[in-house]
């Protein structure tokens, strides 16, 4: 090539094209070796780093806008430790509804609206429905048998498909028994424990969550119940954003467990986990070859483990994933229900109202009084929409490069949809602090209503695309009950102080726990509503 050559690609293609022949020519090879290859090479390598550094300053260029970030550490620094949701919410205000951070080279797309996560997580969930890896949680703790964490792939779907067979909307309704005689057994415990009401709310979402899963009722001094409370506060701490050092840098995976006490505490974690499972699905399997009529979740796991493809660990790890997760959840969102009734008693009256309306004193309320009752529908959706106990959805992974609204989002960027902004989008709920079921209801108070883009639930607390939760048809249906079954034989007011002022808790004060976040502990007052509230109650078990 002449020494005053560009280094144009035209020109370099036209070279390369009259010297093919002589490449080939046995006695050139070597002089080709020596000279030309060098050069190409060296041509080729300036061509592709020339195009590598184009394109990404045109990337950059059209990266979504974000907070400035260090040269080392991205944003790591300017997130706090605790209440990121909140962090996250101030960026949103500052630079739009999508926006991204960096985190020690991490690509990360925080997005703030609910029109912009419906246009991403869901019309696109081609493209985001895998999840971003966590070593710890994923593939350490639970090694990949949780439908929440698990990566978008053959054994996610076989997963999803055998959980869908018992919770979609038709299959949930035969948990409705369950959920019925747990939500009575609240009521009553309530009643005769109003002081410890947090803790039976808690008992009564694992035991609803065990009875609908194992086929059997548990008491409220069961050790499944402690066991399930830990199982679940493990994976929820363990799977907050940088909770773990191995999910941002996954090679310390690698590390040898003898050097990794924590890789080894979590790996014996996960087989104490498992032998408990195990040991639950061998009484329901037991069963079921003695002959003897058995129901619940895992009993249907079972019938179709063939169909499912689905090791037996896998089967347990299923059922009992459930139970953590959906109790957990469950519980939090009746503790918020409580703190709305205390700081909304209109809210309440109105509600009860409509029950002694449609039920009247004579007997508690059940799944076939649920049409009947719009207010309390629409309690559900305000209370997960007024404080969504998961500010920040699990994480999504985009899997292709992508353009929204002009910018540029590079395959394999994390996708963090914050729960909190949607369910307080202003230009959808313009009184987001205030708790109003109305919001959900149509002029009538009778038919039910909800803005777009939030999967006519109302709010996004369930998630989105194809990573939606798949207990939400059973959730609401559990929410209904149980919040119905409270209202109808008891009062909630707020505790006294020594002048019999009351004492109203704050809306506001959280206790973080990872990915789900939980009002600080507060007092309440809890009365019946009617002196023969509890003998209903107990005459309506007994039936059952």
């Amino acid at each position: 090539m002449p020494q005053n050559s560009s280094w144009n690609p035209l020109v370099l293609a036209r070279y390369l094209g009259s010297h093919v022949g002589s490449f080939f020519n046995p006695k050139n090879v070597s002089q080709l070796v020596s000279t030309d290859v060098r050069l190409v090479s060296s041509v080729a390598v300036l061509v592709i780093a020339a195009t590598w550094i184009f394109r990404s300053s045109l990337r950059r260029r059209y990266l979504t806008p974000g907070p400035p970030r260090h040269f080392l550490f991205g944003n790591l620094l300017q997130l706090p430790s605790r209440f990121v949701f909140k962090q996250f919410s101030a960026w949103t205000h500052e630079y739009g509804p999508i926006f991204s951070i960096d985190l020690l080279g991490q690509h990360i797309i925080v997005v703030g609206s609910n029109k912009t996560a419906t246009d991403l997580l869901e019309r696109r969930s081609h493209i985001y429905s895998n999840r971003t890896r966590l070593v710890m949680v994923d593939e350490l703790l639970t090694q990949s048998t949780y439908l929440a964490f698990a990566q978008y792939g053959d054994l996610w779907r076989r997963l999803r498909r055998a959980s869908h067979t018992s919770f979609n909307s038709r299959a949930v309704k035969s948990f409705e028994p369950f959920q019925t005689e747990t939500a009575a057994h609240l009521a009553l415990h309530m009643i005769g424990k109003p002081t410890a009401w947090e803790h039976n709310l808690e008992i009564f979402a694992t035991s609803s969550m065990f009875s609908s899963v194992y086929g059997r009722s548990i008491s409220p001094d069961s050790p499944y119940i402690k066991r399930s409370q830990q199982h679940i506060t493990k994976i929820v701490a363990s799977a907050a954003p940088g909770a773990h050092l191995c999910d941002l840098v996954p090679p310390l995976k690698l590390i040898p467990t003898w050097l990794a006490p924590w890789k080894r505490d979590a790996l014996a974690w996960h087989e104490e986990e498992s032998r408990m499972f195990e040991t639950l699905y061998s009484e329901v399997e037991d069963k079921k070859k003695a002959g003897q009529e058995h129901h619940g979740f895992m009993a249907e796991l079972i019938d179709g483990a063939d169909k499912n493809g689905l090791t037996r660990k896998q089967l347990a790890w299923l059922a009992g994933s459930m139970v953590g997760a959906g109790a957990d959840t469950t519980a939090v969102t009746l503790i918020n229900f409580v703190l709305a009734m205390l700081h909304y008693p209109g809210a309440m009256r109105k509600a009860q109202a409509e029950l002694d309306a449609v039920v009247g004193q004579g007997r508690p309320p059940t799944f076939d009084d649920m049409p009947n009752l719009p207010y309390i529908r629409a309690m559900v959706k305000e209370t997960l929409r007024w404080r969504p106990i998961a500010p920040l959805a699990a994480l999504h992974l985009s899997t292709e490069d992508d353009w929204y609204d002009g910018h540029f989002i590079p395959k394999g960027s994390t996708v963090i949809a914050n729960i909190w902004d949607m369910n307080r989008d202003p230009a959808v709920y313009p009184d987001f602090d205030v708790y109003r079921p109305e919001r959900f209801l149509d002029e009538t108070g009778k038919v039910d209503i909800a803005p777009p883009d939030t999967h006519n639930m109302g709010h996004v607390s369930f998630g989105f695309g194809k990573r939606i939760c798949i207990g939400l048809h059973f959730t609401n249906q559990t929410l209904f009950i149980s919040i119905a079954m409270m209202l109808w034989a008891l009062d909630f007011q707020p505790v006294l102080d020594k002048d019999s002022k009351p004492i109203i808790p704050s809306a506001n004060v959280w206790h973080d726990e990872g990915l789900v976040v939980r009002p600080e502990a507060f007092g309440c007052r809890i009365n019946p509503r009617f002196p023969e509230a509890q003998a209903i109650l107990e005459a309506s078990l007994m039936g059952i």
